[in-house]
């Protein structure tokens, strides 16, 4: 773990660096195979089964979001140390959200990996969940970042504990801009990203730590009164919920009756 004087980029840096160590020298299995026609060439194929080669954006994007490999992992591990520093630096835009990513890193079951290996991914994601709750203008929005780190590890509950455990405004600031993000589908009892999960479990328990954590933060914040009585109706039971005065008329057509 990280000492109590590491700032939160050079924790994400030094994570970075693990990474690009613990995978210097991942290929593609030799055998690895994918459509010439949608994925591409034979020649971009053999770059994966080069260690160390750089990709490209282009590249990188076309290989996260295949989900047809043969060996998911080694997918993964070969890419690794340049897909992470393009995710930290915001130059990854999954058409759906970051969610996407975060599968395709749970594809990869990164969880089995050799201790090393696993210990190296598992801080890249808490160091850069640390350092977009300390940035003031974080390269990738927290609540996706979020939706990453969650589907990639198969949990909420570790990042919402950071979350709740950073008291400094700007973790705060960045939770408003998520619960202004979340509102619609929260009010409407849906999870905010697609998961493959169970999204009822996921929803109750993200809305069960708003309403727990946020309100104070918000007050602290003087967030408007609109947010305010958001992260309150998002704790209650549908029925109690839709008959608040303070649900929101553009939210209507999800009341049972």
């Amino acid at each position: 773990m990280p000492s109590n004087n590491t700032t939160p980029q050079r924790r994400l840096d030094r994570a970075l660096d693990s990474l690009a160590s613990a995978f210097s020298g991942a290929t593609a299995r030799q055998d690895e195979a994918q459509c010439d026609c949608h994925w591409g060439s034979e020649e971009e194929l053999s770059l994966l089964k080069q260690p160390g080669t750089q990709l490209g954006l282009d590249l990188l994007d076309r290989t996260w979001n295949a989900p047809d490999w043969k060996d998911d992992g080694a997918i993964l591990r070969r890419i690794l140390p340049e897909f992470s520093r393009a995710l930290a630096a915001g130059l990854v835009e999954p058409l759906f959200g970051m969610h996407e990513v975060g599968q395709s890193f749970a594809r990869g079951r990164w969880q089995e990996w050799p201790a090393l290996q696993s210990a190296a991914m598992w801080e890249f994601l808490h160091a850069w969940w640390a350092h977009t709750l300390s940035d003031t203008s974080s390269a990738v929005p927290a609540h996706e970042v979020l939706a990453l780190c969650a589907e990639a590890s198969g949990t909420l509950t570790p990042w919402l504990a950071a979350w709740e455990a950073n008291h400094h405004p700007v973790a705060s600031q960045h939770l408003a801009a998520a619960v202004a993000h979340w509102e619609c589908d929260l009010l409407g009892d849906e999870f905010p990203w697609e998961t493959g999960k169970n999204k009822d479990s996921l929803r109750g328990e993200l809305a069960s730590w708003l309403a727990r954590c946020a309100p104070a933060r918000l007050r602290a914040l003087e967030a408007p009164d609109e947010l305010m009585h958001c992260v309150r109706l998002v704790g209650l039971p549908g029925p109690v919920r839709w008959s608040d005065p303070h649900f929101p008329n553009r939210h209507r057509h999800y009341s049972q009756g």
